[in-house]
């Protein structure tokens, strides 16, 4: 096992938790389980380089590939990596020292048994602080490929939102998706009272604004120890403001019978809850076992009881009563576009191929949910997608039966949230 005496926690873990995200691992996954592991300013660290170095993983890369004269891919896995975490430092993090993010990457090098590599690292890093305005976008000729160059953003995506949006909103779009997004949370009202924890935080040195996109949701900045407390205590709860308003506009009033499809990991299943004052029932259905275990223990640390757990696939036809649910949400696996900012590895997974094989599934999920919903009944489709193939497209499979009510998109580079589409519809008969 590689051993990284030479190198501070916060690098070591950065290092760790990139190469299982090289490997199909989640950075969201794999920094929540690495944060208890580190103290306060190793964890800000070692959460700062991994999403830095994923958001901006393109542009870095071409910058290698400039002082090494060599391809990306022809690296070993370990170097490429450490080499990213150099370069990160290096052009977006001032207060760190050249020596200090030189040194470092060339020991874990080291730690990863490519000692015949550190010389080679040693060298594309000192030639990169020697030409440190060097701009690998500068003599790109094609527009698109500077633009995906210049955001770190796979040229084909950029070229589809260009195509969809415009040039000027899909630079303002991948701009926005590499940018810190704020943390945003709710209160948990069945176990807090909200001048109490307000105050609490306000006490604790915290920034507090209200959202301007959902009702009774906070920005926070600040006080970092003190939100982790309230959160795994059950009396708030960490969730994007347009992932809130999914939830809202769901508008669940007691005594109503509520499907929730996809519900995990939970967020808008017991917000529904909450709002209801446990007053209506709640079918929360996903076919992960796994997910639904977190769906479970958020119910429980929450006090929820109006939250009936259930293992189902909804691509398959569903185990209810035609026509028997006065409201039906639909918050659709999709390609997650609308969330870069927090999953910057989904930008260098995802396919054209993907996007069109999220819109079938969606399609059979949404055609299933109609089936159970009463006649005057109310639907909620949501993704956190940008794509239209994934969003009015599949709408528009069922508009023969259902009605618009509302829609609703939200984009980090307008509401500085994740990107939603949100399309409230009635059944008509």
């Amino acid at each position: 096992m590689a051993k990284f005496k030479d190198v501070s926690p916060a690098r070591a873990a950065a290092f760790k938790i990139l190469q299982q995200v090289e490997n199909g691992a989640f950075s969201s996954i794999l920094l929540a389980a690495t944060e208890p592991n580190l103290q306060p300013s190793d964890r800000a660290l070692c959460h700062e380089l991994v999403l830095g170095v994923l958001r901006w993983q393109l542009l870095l890369d071409a910058i290698v590939e400039h002082f090494s004269k060599r391809r990306i891919e022809s690296l070993d896995a370990p170097v490429r990596i450490a080499l990213r975490l150099a370069l990160y430092q290096l052009r977006f993090l001032t207060r760190i020292p050249a020596p200090a993010a030189v040194n470092e990457s060339v020991n874990l090098v080291r730690a990863a048994r490519l000692s015949s590599a550190t010389a080679f690292v040693n060298a594309v890093l000192r030639r990169a602080i020697r030409e440190a305005k060097y701009d690998p976008a500068h003599d790109v000729s094609d527009p698109i490929e500077r633009l995906a160059i210049d955001t770190s953003h796979p040229v084909w995506l950029i070229d589809r939102w260009i195509r969809e949006f415009g040039i000027d909103e899909a630079e303002a779009f991948a701009r926005a998706n590499n940018l810190v997004p704020p943390t945003a949370f709710r209160l948990v009202r069945n176990r807090s009272e909200r001048a109490e924890v307000l105050a609490r935080l306000t006490a604790a040195g915290a920034v507090l604004e209200p959202s301007q996109v959902a009702e009774d949701a906070w920005r926070v900045s600040g006080a970092t120890s003190l939100v982790r407390e309230l959160s795994a205590a059950g009396q708030i709860y960490l969730q994007d403001e347009a992932s809130q308003l999914v939830a809202q506009v769901m508008e669940v009033r007691p005594g109503e019978r509520v499907l929730d499809l996809c519900a995990a990991p939970g967020g808008k299943t017991t917000l529904m809850a909450d709002c209801a004052g446990d007053r209506a029932m709640i079918v929360a259905a996903d076919r992960s076992e796994a997910r639904m275990a977190t769906v479970v223990a958020t119910t429980q640390l929450h006090e929820l009881r109006g939250i009936k757990p259930m293992l189902l696939d909804a691509t398959e036809p569903l185990p209810f009563a035609p026509r028997s649910f006065d409201k039906v949400l639909v918050d659709a696996p999709c390609s997650g576009t609308g969330t870069l900012r927090r999953n910057p590895e989904i930008r260098w997974r995802l396919t054209e191929a993907d996007i069109a094989a999220f819109a079938e599934v969606q399609k059979q999920i949404l055609r299933n949910a109609v089936a159970v919903l009463k006649p005057e009944g109310r639907l909620v489709y949501s993704t956190c997608s940008v794509e239209r193939d994934e969003n009015e497209s599949v709408t528009e499979e069922v508009l023969d039966q259902l009605d618009t009510v509302s829609t609703i998109r939200t984009r980090p580079h307008f509401h500085n949230t994740d990107g939603f589409f949100i399309h409230r519809l009635r059944r008509f008969y």
